[in-house]
């Protein structure tokens, strides 16, 4: 049985690209793997692991003859990117992405886009803190949501083919309006990085031996903005830059909550408080219940127990805060 794609192009090979790869080649999606870069080490690293057929640091010369190009790059660089491969997209391909914004992907690449060319974009809500060719792993979209935002001119046929290569994948699918997408996103992503590179920054500007005696205790709630706080400094620069107005509007109503809850803790207002946590541990538990976390204690952390020798900190953690 023949896979559903000939050759498929990456433009970018960190985490989420190699996974994509690695995901592809396990489940027969594709016949031919092509992967372009701009750093010959990240090239050299791609090859290495065999993750590809063909490796090129020409992007242009990677999509020739693709009928399924994605990029996998920042959104910062989407644009130099497009002009460097447009001419190059074979008619008949579709033509996709992984970034967390798509407001902004819409609006700077579907007047480049060649006629012929299904643009469909994409945004895999799945991630970890690690970054980079050996970061990947093909189980990383198994259950977690993909959303695809189509352009207007893309081929029907197209989206369902999409969709059943993300499926393929082990992915969810839905397809969304790249606006709604962006607000979405706003809150139930991009805020809450906002907030951990906020809360990990006040850390680092105090003073030595209370920073110290922080990181030391930070087996509790800190413990989990440090890792959503390691991700990709490039990417995060982008999305924030490019998703502004949703992530301000949000941003504004995440302020006047947060002053709502300084107030009560002025004026002591417990009940105030209580009917605050009330709500978000009812918000908690639908979290679970859609199966998007677990319930396990610890938040399901790998523990050492005596018949498993391997130390905790050799568990590969897949959790954390990539998943723009």
């Amino acid at each position: 049985m023949s896979a559903p794609f000939k050759k498929l192009a990456l433009i970018g090979i960190g985490l989420i690209g190699s996974s994509i790869a690695l995901a592809a080649r396990r489940y027969g999606l594709v016949d031919a793997i092509a992967i372009a870069t701009r750093k010959s080490e990240t090239l050299d690293e791609a090859r290495a692991l065999e993750l590809g057929d063909v490796y090129t640091l020409d992007a242009a010369e990677a999509v020739r003859g693709a009928d399924l190009v994605i990029l996998c790059v920042p959104v910062g660089a989407y644009e130099s990117v497009m002009r460097a491969i447009a001419p190059a997209l074979a008619p008949g391909a579709i033509f996709s992405d992984v970034g967390s914004v798509k407001g902004f992907v819409h609006k700077t690449l579907a007047p480049m886009v060649p006629k012929g060319v299904s643009f469909i974009p994409g945004h895999p809500l799945a991630g970890t803190e690690h970054s980079g060719p050996k970061a990947g792993f093909a189980e990383l979209f198994v259950g977690r949501w993909c959303v695809l935002t189509p352009d207007a001119e893309a081929r029907s046929v197209d989206v369902e083919k999409l969709t059943k290569f993300w499926r393929g994948m082990g992915s969810q699918v839905e397809t969304m309006d790249p606006a709604h997408h962006d607000m979405v996103l706003a809150i139930t992503s991009h805020i809450p990085h906002l907030v951990a590179y906020n809360i990990v920054g006040t850390v680092a500007d105090l003073e030595a031996d209370t920073q110290s005696e922080v990181i030391k205790f930070s087996a509790s709630g800190f413990r989990d903005f440090t890792r959503i706080a390691a991700s990709d400094p490039v990417m995060w620069r982008d999305v924030f830059l490019t998703n502004r107005d949703a992530v301000l509007e949000m941003l504004g109503r995440f302020s006047e909550d947060l002053s709502v809850l300084q107030r009560a803790v002025r004026t002591g207002d417990g009940d105030a408080l209580e009917a605050m946590f009330t709500r978000t541990r009812a918000i908690r538990r639908s979290v679970i219940d859609a199966g998007q976390e677990t319930a396990a204690p610890d938040f399901g952390r790998p523990h050492q127990s005596d018949s498993d020798p391997t130390p905790v900190s050799a568990v590969r953690d897949h959790g954390g805060g990539d998943d723009a």
